[in-house]
C-alpha cells in the first residue's frame, strides 16, 4: 500500500466519508458517544462484532462465481488500502496535537506536585494561627467586659470633648472664614445638643453655638448680597444657608435677584453697543448725504451697478458687525445665563431632599421660578438681537448674518439641554426664521431698486445724442446708418437689452447664492422643517424669484398705464426694449431661473406654487401690452406731425403744388428710423406678395374707374348724393381695417400698426378741412409720395393703397373745385422731391 496520500483539505467530501467510516468502526454517534443500538448477531456481517471469516468465505464460495469472487477481492483490497491511507492521514494531521497534549500532561504533573507542597504549608500555617488565637482568647477571657466598657467611655469622652470645644472651634472657623467647616461641625453636634438641652451645661453650649451660627449666617447673607461674589462663592453661600434651615423660597428669590443684576449688566452693555452703532450710522449717513450726485457718462455701461449713485447691495458702515455683536451676547449673556441655570438647578432642583425638605416640594417651586426668570431675561435679550438684525439693511454679504444666526441658534441649544421644556430655544428659532424672511424681503427690495436704477441708466443711454445720416435719426439703433462708427457712440438697442438682461440675471444669481447660505449643511438651523420646506418653496421661490419676475412684468406694464395721450415721458425705444425683455423672459429666462432655483434649493412643491406657464403668460401679456403701446406712441408722434400740417395750412387759397411737403419727407424718414429701430430687436415677419408696380400704384388708383366716376362731368355740386352713394357702396365691398388691433412680435406687424394709425389720423384731419383746387392737388402729390415709400414697410400694400385712396377721396369730397392733377405731373414732382 502506497504511503502517498491526498492532502486532507483537498476534498471535503472525502474527509466526511472517512470520518463517517471511523465513527461506524468505533460505534460512535454524532455526539461522540457509544451508540446504544442493537448489535448485529449475524456471523456474515463484516462490520459486526460476531463476524466469522470461515463462515463468510464459505458463503461467498457457494453463492458467487469465480469472476464475482475476483471482483469482491479487488474491492476489499481497495477498501483496506483506503482505510490504511485514511488512518495515516489522520495521524499526520493530529501529530502536532498529540505532541502538544503530551507536553501539557507532563507540565500539569509538575504543577500539581508544586501545588500540593503549597497546600501542605498553608494547612500547617492555618493550624498554628488557630492555636495562637485560642490561646489569646483564653488569656483575655476575664478582662473582655472591662475592655469593652473602657472603650465606650473613651468614645463618650471624645464626643463630650468635641461638644465642649465646639464654640471655640466655631469662632476659629468664623475668623478664618471657613464657613463650610463651621456648618459641618455644627450639624454634627446639633442633634445631641437639642437632645440634652434640658441640662444646663449643654444648654450653655447650645446657646453659644446658636449665637455664633447666627453671626455666620449673617455674614453668609452679606456675602450673598455682595455683588462682587463669584458664581462659585455664591453657590457655596446658598448651600450653607440651606443647611442652616434658611427658607428655600427666599433663597431662590435672592439667588435669582443677584444673578439678574449681573445679567442686566451684560444686557446693558449690548444695548449701549446698539446705541453707539446707531449714532455712528447716522453720522455716516449725514456725511455721505451732503455729497454731490454722480452722473453716468454716456460712454459708460448703462446698466452696470457701478454707474449708479446708490447700490442697494452695498453694506452700510457700522461700528461692529453683527457677528461680533452675537458673539459678545453669547459669550457674556448666554454663557452667564447657562451658568446661573446650572448652579440654580444644582442647589435647588437636583439637590437630594431629605427630612422636612422632602415634604416642602422645593424642586417644583424652584423650577417654576427659574422658568419665569429665564423667560423674562431671554425676552429682553431677544429684543436686542432683533434690533441688531433689523439694522442689517445692506445685502451685499450675507455670510456674516448667517454665521451670526447660526452661532446664536447653536448657543441657545445649551439652554434647551439645561432647562428642558423652556420656550427659549423655540423663540430663538422663530427669530432666525423671521430674520430669514426679512432677509428675503430685503433682497427683493434691493433687486427691485437695482432694476429701477438699471432702467434709469438705460433711459440715460437712450437719451444720449446720436448721429444721424441724411436727416434720418437712428434713434434707438445705436448704429450709424451708412456712416463711420464713433469711439464714444452710445450702445445700441441689442447691446442695451443684452446688458440689462445679463445684469439682472447675474444679480439674481448672486442673490440666490447669498440666500442659499441659510440652507448650508454646516448651519445648525438648516435642518429645521421651515428651512427644508417653506423657506425654499414659499420664501425663496415664491417670495423672491416669482415676486421679482412679477415685479418686472408689472413695472413694465406701468409704463403703458402712466403715459398720456402723447406718450408721456417714456422714450418709445424703452417701451420696445422692455417688450423684447419680457418676451425673452417668456420664451426662456423664466424657465431657466425657476429650474435653477428648484435645483439649488431642492424645492419640493408640497404647497401650491406659481406654475411656470402662469408666469410665462404674464410676461407675454406684458410684452404684448408694451409693444401695442409702442405702436400707439409712435403712431401718435407721426399723427401729431400730420395733424399740425393739415390744421395749420390754408387749403383753399394755397398755391399750385411744385414739390412734396417737408412733413411728408419727415414722415418717411421717421418711419424708416422706426423700421431700423424695431429691426434691431424683432424679426422681419411675413409679408404678402408685392406687385411689380407697387411704387406706382398711386397713378393706377387715382385714374381708376372710381376716380373717373368721382371726377366725371356729372360730378357737380347738384349731384353730390350720387358720388357719395357710389363711395359708400365701394366701402361695403372693401375689407374692414382695424386701426388699433394688437400687433404681432415682428417688425412688419409693428410698422403696419404705426402706419395705420398715422394714415387714419391723416384721413380724419382731411375730412375736417375744406380744399381748393390746388389743395386737392397737393394732397394728391403727398399721398403719391407716401405710396412710393410706405408700401415696403407694411405686410399688405393694399392697406396703404386703400387708406391713401380714402384720403384723396375725402379731399375730393371736401374740395370746392375738384380738378385733379395729371398723373404724369404728380410722378415728376414726387421723383424730383
Amino acid at each position: 500500500m502506497s504511503s502517498a496520500t491526498t492532502p486532507p483539505d483537498s476534498d471535503p467530501a472525502q474527509r466526511r466519508r472517512v470520518h463517517n467510516m471511523l465513527k461506524l468502526y468505533y460505534g460512535l454517534n454524532e455526539e461522540g458517544k457509544a451508540a446504544e443500538q442493537a448489535e448485529s448477531l449475524g456471523p456474515c456481517d463484516i462490520n459486526g462484532p460476531h463476524f466469522d471469516p470461515e463462515i463468510y468465505l464459505n458463503k461467498l464460495r457457494q453463492e458467487c462465481s469465480l469472476a464475482e469472487l475476483m471482483d469482491h477481492e479487488s474491492c476489499m483490497v481497495k477498501q483496506i488500502r483506503s482505510l490504511d491511507s485514511d488512518m495515516q492521514t489522520l495521524v499526520y494531521e493530529n501529530y502536532n496535537k498529540f505532541i502538544s497534549a503530551t507536553d501539557t500532561i507532563r507540565k500539569m504533573k509538575n504543577d500539581f506536585k508544586k501545588m500540593e507542597d503549597e497546600m501542605d504549608c498553608l494547612s500547617a500555617n492555618m493550624a498554628a494561627i488557630t492555636e495562637f488565637s485560642a490561646c489569646i482568647s483564653g488569656t483575655l477571657q476575664g478582662q473582655h467586659a472591662q475592655i469593652t466598657k473602657l472603650s465606650g467611655v473613651h468614645t463618650l469622652l471624645r464626643k463630650l470633648q468635641f461638644l465642649f470645644e465646639l464654640p471655640a472651634r466655631l469662632n476659629k472657623c468664623l475668623e478664618l472664614q471657613a464657613y463650610a467647616q463651621a456648618v459641618s461641625a455644627h450639624r454634627r453636634a446639633r442633634c445631641v445638643l437639642q437632645q440634652y438641652s434640658h441640662m444646663p451645661s449643654f444648654r450653655g453650649i447650645q446657646d453659644d453655638c446658636h449665637v455664633i451660627m447666627e453671626q455666620l449666617a449673617q455674614q453668609l447673607r452679606q456675602k450673598f448680597r455682595d455683588g462682587g461674589s463669584s458664581a462659585k462663592d455664591l453657590s457655596e453661600c446658598v448651600e450653607l444657608l440651606l443647611q442652616l434651615d434658611e427658607p428655600a423660597e427666599e433663597l431662590c428669590d435672592k439667588f435669582l435677584s443677584h444673578a439678574q443684576s449681573r445679567l442686566e449688566a451684560d444686557l446693558q452693555g449690548l444695548e449701549a453697543e446698539l446705541k453707539d452703532s446707531a449714532e455712528l450710522k447716522d453720522a455716516v449717513v449725514t456725511d455721505t448725504g451732503g455729497g454731490s450726485a454722480q452722473k453716468t457718462s454716456p460712454g459708460s455701461n448703462p446698466v452696470s451697478p457701478s454707474s449708479s449713485v446708490f447700490n442697494p447691495f452695498l453694506s452700510p458702515t457700522a461700528g461692529t458687525d453683527i457677528l461680533e455683536f452675537i458673539d459678545r451676547g453669547c459669550n457674556e449673556f448666554v454663557s452667564s445665563l447657562c451658568l446661573v441655570i446650572a448652579s440654580y438647578q444644582e442647589l435647588f432642583i437636583n439637590r437630594p431632599q431629605e427630612g422636612e425638605l422632602a415634604s416642602k416640594n422645593i424642586p417644583e417651586m424652584a423650577n417654576g421660578k427659574l422658568h419665569v426668570f429665564v423667560d423674562n431675561l431671554a425676552a429682553r435679550y431677544f429684543s436686542l438681537v432683533e434690533r441688531r438684525i433689523q439694522e442689517e439693511k445692506g445685502v451685499g454679504d450675507n455670510s456674516l448674518l448667517v454665521r451670526a444666526l447660526d452661532r446664536f441658534h447653536r448657543r441657545l441649544q445649551a439652554i434647551s439641554k439645561l432647562l428642558p421644556g423652556s420656550a427659549v430655544p423655540s423663540q430663538g428659532t422663530e427669530i432666525v426664521v423671521r430674520a430669514a424672511r426679512e432677509r428675503i424681503k430685503q433682497y427683493l427690495s434691493a433687486l427691485q431698486t437695482f432694476y429701477h436704477d438699471s432702467l434709469t441708466d438705460v433711459r440715460q443711454a437712450l437719451a444720449a445724442p446720436r448721429l444721424s445720416v441724411g436727416g434720418a435719426s437712428a434713434s434707438g439703433g445705436g448704429a450709424l446708418v451708412g456712416g463711420t462708427t464713433s469711439k464714444d457712440a452710445p450702445p445700441s438697442l441689442p447691446e442695451l437689452l443684452m446688458s440689462l438682461s445679463n445684469f439682472i440675471l447675474n444679480q439674481l444669481k448672486s442673490v440666490l447664492a447669498s440666500v442659499h447660505l441659510f440652507t448650508a449643511k454646516d448651519i445648525t438651523f438648516s435642518n429645521k422643517p421651515y428651512f427644508k420646506g417653506e423657506f425654499c418653496s414659499q420664501g425663496v421661490r415664491e417670495g423672491l424669484v416669482v415676486s421679482f419676475i412679477k415685479f418686472i412684468c408689472q413695472s413694465s406694464r406701468q409704463y403703458c398705464e402712466s403715459a398720456g395721450d402723447r406718450g408721456g415721458s417714456t422714450p418709445p425705444a424703452l417701451l420696445l426694449l422692455l417688450s423684447r425683455l419680457c418676451l425673452d423672459y417668456e420664451t426662456s429666462t423664466i424657465s431657466y431661473i425657476l429650474t435653477l432655483t428648484d435645483e439649488q434649493f431642492l424645492v419640493q412643491h408640497h404647497t401650491p406654487v406659481t406654475p411656470v406657464t402662469a408666469l410665462c403668460a404674464e410676461a407675454r401679456e406684458a410684452a404684448q401690452k408694451l409693444l401695442n403701446h409702442y405702436v400707439k406712441v409712435q403712431g401718435l408722434i407721426i399723427s401729431q406731425m400730420l395733424r399740425k400740417s393739415v390744421e395749420t395750412r390754408d387749403w383753399v387759397n394755397t398755391i399750385e403744388p411744385r414739390n412734396v411737403r417737408a412733413v411728408m419727407k419727415r414722415v418717411v424718414e421717421d418711419t424708416t428710423s422706426i423700421d431700423v429701430q424695431v429691426g434691431l430687436l424683432y424679426e422681419e415677419g411675413v409679408r404678402k406678395a408685392h406687385s411689380s408696380d407697387s411704387s406706382k400704384r398711386t397713378f393706377s388708383v387715382y385714374s381708376s374707374s372710381r376716380q373717373q366716376i368721382r371726377y366725371a362731368p356729372s360730378y357737380t355740386p347738384s349731384a353730390p348724393m350720387d358720388t357719395n352713394l357710389l363711395s359708400n357702396i365701394h366701402k361695403l365691398f372693401s375689407e374692414r381695417i382695424d386701426i388699433f388691433s394688437p400687433v404681432e412680435f415682428n417688425k412688419v406687424s409693428v410698422l403696419t400698426g404705426i402706419i395705420k394709425i398715422s394714415l387714419k389720423t391723416f384721413l380724419e384731419c382731411v375730412r375736417l378741412r375744406t380744399f381748393g383746387r390746388y389743395g386737392l392737388q397737393q394732397i394728391q402729390v403727398d399721398c403719391h409720395y407716401l405710396q412710393m415709400y410706405l408700401w415696403r414697410f407694411v405686410s399688405d400694400e393694399n392697406l396703404v393703397h386703400f387708406l391713401l385712396d380714402e384720403i384723396v377721396g375725402s379731399a375730393a369730397h371736401r374740395c370746392l373745385d375738384p380738378s385733379p392733377m395729371e398723373q404724369s405731373v404728380i410722378e415728376v414732382i414726387c421723383e424730383r422731391g
